[in-house]
């Protein structure tokens, strides 16, 4: 059976466009409550892509866009530096002994824990938007801090959707941060972790630099954006539309897996 070529280029352009424009969303709605990996990771996998890959590529594209986000928090002095040194330590040991676990499973079991998790990431996401701005002093402890950056970077390496939105969680609560604060601190620990997942998935050889390139380019330009949209709005409407479309996808996914 003859398949014309030209059919075939244009699936795979038509498929690069989608990751594009999926890691330009996610950037931007990572950027403001986490959760870039909910939109990168269906993405991929709906496109092709093996689940290691997908989950190697989605460390690739969200740890280089992070690096624009960071720039504007930092510009803005809403980065809480006094816990970040125990955090950076704890996240990228956690997340590089999560990825290893998971590169240790099989292609199925992979598929069917990334159905299961994305509902954890989802309320991660939902939690984290209901909870208020909290105005008390900074509560500071080195244990605590490499405590629960240790156990979400693991989950950070192990899976990963929801890992921002689960550092802003933590810091609200353990560390009184406003949300703001959380939100721009999270983006270094999560910058710790993803590189602690990063080196995991580079050593096993599951990632795609070449066609990673523009899925970087579109992931820096989300971040910046949306992190000076977060400096100035509360970013009630992207939290909104991220449970929306995490859903939808994670419906999809779902179907995907059981068919």
């Amino acid at each position: 059976m003859f398949i014309d070529g030209s059919i075939i280029q244009t699936s795979l352009v038509l498929g690069l466009v989608i990751l594009i424009v999926a890691s330009f969303v996610a950037g931007y709605i990572d950027s403001i409550s986490g959760g870039a990996g909910l939109i990168l990771i269906p993405a991929f996998i709906l496109t092709g892509l093996p689940p290691q890959l997908a989950l190697g590529q989605e460390k690739l594209v969200s740890t280089i866009g992070t690096v624009a986000a960071i720039k504007n928090f930092f510009k803005n002095n809403a980065i809480v530096w006094k816990i970040v040194p125990a955090g950076i330590v704890s996240g990228l040991i956690g997340a590089y002994f999560g990825a290893k676990t998971i590169l240790y499973l099989p292609t199925e079991i992979i598929s069917y824990v990334i159905v299961v998790l994305l509902p954890v990431g989802l309320l991660a996401a939902f939690i984290k938007g209901k909870m208020q701005d909290n105005k008390n002093e900074l509560k500071y402890s080195v244990f605590t801090t490499f405590l629960v950056c240790f156990v979400v970077g693991f989950y950070d390496g192990f899976f990963g959707p929801g890992t921002g939105s689960l550092f802003i969680i933590v810091l609200s609560l353990f560390n009184n941060l406003t949300l703001l604060q959380a939100s721009a601190t999270s983006k270094i620990f999560n910058f710790s972790s993803n590189i602690g997942a990063f080196i995991a998935f580079f050593i096993s050889g599951n990632m795609a630099f070449l066609i990673g390139i523009p899925m970087i380019i579109a992931s820096l330009l989300g971040n910046h954006i949306g992190s000076i949209h977060a400096i100035k709005t509360n970013g009630e409407i992207v939290r909104k539309v991220l449970i929306i479309t995490v859903f939808f996808m994670m419906v999809t996914l779902l179907y995907q897996t059981l068919k």
